[in-house]
Formats: structure tokens, C-alpha cells, sequence
């Protein structure tokens, strides 16, 4: 693994907004039956997802959380000096998100802006790229992170349509002198086919056309067309507890922490199952691992900060915590980073119309 340490920067806030469409059991229970509703929201542990509109893009709900951010953080825009957007949800195959929303958000045309293209990993390598930054001599930094898986997922496919979320956050990010973020960081593209879209645009590997939108029936017993998500779970569950426990146990040896200094573990929220098991099997403090994705399923790269805002927002706002964040899945890509955050400005969750 690439182990980073990286001095001289800090988060200041953190927000995050979701669509204010729901959708839960009683949704599922229309495409797959009352009883295979239940056992879907037993299994995943999410009874609500939020659902962007069919018009709604992942760069709105980012946009909304870095205004939101904006409305109660004491910085100038026109101090920003980067904004760095991570997401698989892009507005375009080009131009990049990043400028579009530089525009929006009326951002200097100093601010230097750029995609990053990475999904459950995303938010710490965001972290890491813009800490990076940071050390290179900027002093401001707004990270964006945000998926809407929902807008490419079968309506017919049980296997991922009760699990996945939308949402949208922001991150601000300032030179801080003493202060310090450790990283560990790796990938395993051979696990690539487990978790992919393997179409879409004319770009693709699999160009965009006429047949990737006709849905078939697939090996696995699902109608889904090429542009659509496909995830083999038992996969993805198996390359979790492969990778997960010795990424947290690297972390933490390289910040000189043991299991109970640290205040709060943020994991990906992939689900309630696969984190109560990581959780049980690295023997961490049950209390101090967040699982939020009851409410909010699982929201790809946003998971991380949109379950600090759920579960650790008023804590953060008051006093500073040892913080490690994990994020692993689609790649395979996976990232960890341990930090000492707080207090910082921490807005309430942003319901977006």
C-alpha cells in the first residue's frame, strides 16, 4: 500500500445534502412483493434511500452542500484556490464537473478545478489529493464528493436497487501549521468486473448505442442493459474483509495510534451487515463505528461524510477527535486516513428539493 504522511493541513467544515425524494420498503414491496421487500431491508440493513430526481445530478447536490458549507464558514470565495470533485457521477463525459461547478459557485477563475474519477475510495483519496495540494503551498481547498447511483440501476435488479443512495458533500480543507493526516492507500484492478457499469457513452469500452439501453436477461437471473450497475456481492464481501482489517491496522501503526485512542471509526457505508461483521472481527468499540445507512443506504463516495454529519456533526462542532476514515469497494480501490479534526463547522444535513 502507498503510506502517506502528509503535514500542515486540517479540515475547517464539512456538509452534506441529500434529495429530499425517499423511497423504502413499501417501494420495494410494489416491484418484488411485500415479503422480499422485508428480507431485502433485513439483509442490506437500509429501510431508507434518498432519490434524486430524474433531472437532478450529483453536481447539484454538491453544489447545494458547499453552499450550505459556505453559509456558515467565515471564508471568502474568492480565497478558494482548488476544488477538487470526486465522483463516478459526472455531469458530462467531458467538460469536466469541477468547472462547471468552479462557475456555479462563483469561485475565482484563479481556483484550479478537476474530476476525479473514483467511487467508494474517492472521499479519502480526495482528501489525500487535496492534503497534497495543501503542502505544495495552497491554503484553501473545497473537496466535493457525491454520487446518484440510482439514475443507472435496473428497476429489476434486487441485488443493488435496495442497497444504493444519493447524496452530495462538501469539504473544506485549510493550511494548518502542526497539524497532520497519515494515509494508506491501494488498488487491485483485477477485481474491476465485480462492481461495474460497462457502458455508457461514446467513450466506453462499450460504446453507447442502441443495444447497451435493451435490457436482457443476464447470468445471474437479472434484467439489466450494459449501461446499468451490476455488483457481485458475495465478491465485493469477500475483497472487504480481505483488505479492510490490514488497511486499519497499517493506519493506525503509521499514526502511532492503538485501537482505542481512536475517538470515531467512519467507515463506507456499504452496509449495516459488511460493517457489523468488520467491526466484530477487528475487535473495534461497536459505539465509536458509525453505521448510518439505514437512512441514507449506500451513497458511494458521499458515505463517509454524510455519516459524520449524521452521527458525528455535534461532537466535531464542540471538540477535537481522533478520527480514522475508510473507504474501499468499486476498483478495486481502497483508502484510509487517520486525522485529528475539530472543532469545525459542521451544518446541519441539507434536504434538497
Amino acid at each position: 500500500m502507498a503510506s502517506v504522511t502528509v503535514k500542515g493541513v486540517t479540515i475547517k467544515g464539512i456538509a452534506s445534502a441529500v434529495p429530499q425524494g425517499k423511497q423504502g420498503e413499501d417501494d420495494l414491496a410494489k416491484l418484488f412483493g411485500a415479503e422480499e421487500a422485508r428480507n431485502l431491508a433485513k439483509s442490506t440493513g437500509v429501510k431508507t434511500r434518498r432519490i434524486a430526481r430524474q433531472d437532478q445530478c450529483c453536481s447539484d447536490l454538491c453544489f447545494a452542500a458547499a453552499n450550505h458549507l459556505f453559509e456558515h464558514l467565515a471564508w471568502d470565495r474568492g480565497s478558494v484556490e482548488a476544488l477538487v470533485f470526486v465522483s463516478q457521477s459526472t455531469d458530462h463525459p467531458l467538460p469536466s464537473t469541477a468547472c462547471i461547478l468552479q462557475n456555479r459557485l462563483g469561485l475565482p477563475k484563479t481556483c484550479a478545478a478537476f474530476d476525479v474519477g473514483l467511487g467508494c475510495s474517492g472521499y479519502v483519496y480526495g482528501l489525500w489529493i487535496a492534503s497534497g495540494l495543501i503542502a505544495s503551498g495552497c491554503k484553501r481547498i473545497l473537496l466535493l464528493s457525491g454520487e446518484t447511483p440510482s439514475r443507472g440501476i435496473s428497476p429489476f435488479d434486487r441485488t443493488v436497487l435496495p442497497l444504493f443512495g444519493d447524496a452530495g458533500t462538501a469539504t473544506a480543507l485549510e493550511a494548518e501549521e502542526g497539524a497532520i493526516i497519515h494515509f494508506e492507500m491501494g488498488s487491485d484492478g483485477a477485481g474491476a468486473k465485480h462492481l461495474i457499469m460497462p457502458s455508457g457513452h461514446a467513450y466506453s469500452r462499450i460504446p453507447h448505442s442502441a443495444e447497451t439501453i435493451v435490457r436482457t436477461l443476464n447470468a445471474d437471473g437479472i434484467m439489466r442493459n450494459a449501461e446499468e450497475l451490476f455488483m457481485d456481492g458475495k465478491e465485493i464481501f469477500v475483497f472487504t474483509l480481505t483488505v479492510v482489517p490490514p488497511l486499519i491496522a497499517a493506519v493506525l501503526r503509521r499514526a502511532q495510534w492503538d485501537i482505542g485512542d481512536v475517538d470515531r471509526y467512519v467507515f463506507h457505508q456499504a452496509n449495516r451487515f459488511m460493517l457489523e461483521y468488520l467491526v466484530k472481527r477487528m475487535k473495534l468499540p461497536p459505539d465509536r463505528a458509525p453505521i448510518v445507512t439505514e437512512h441514507y443506504g449506500n451513497t458511494g463516495g458521499a458515505s463517509i461524510p454524510l455519516a459524520i454529519t449524521h452521527a458525528v456533526r455535534e461532537s466535531l462542532q464542540k471538540e477535537r477527535l481522533k478520527l480514522v476514515l475508510a473507504g474501499f469497494g468499486v476498483g478495486f480501490s481502497w483508502g484510509a486516513a487517520a486525522l485529528e479534526v475539530g472543532p469545525i463547522v459542521a451544518p446541519p444535513l441539507l434536504e434538497v428539493p
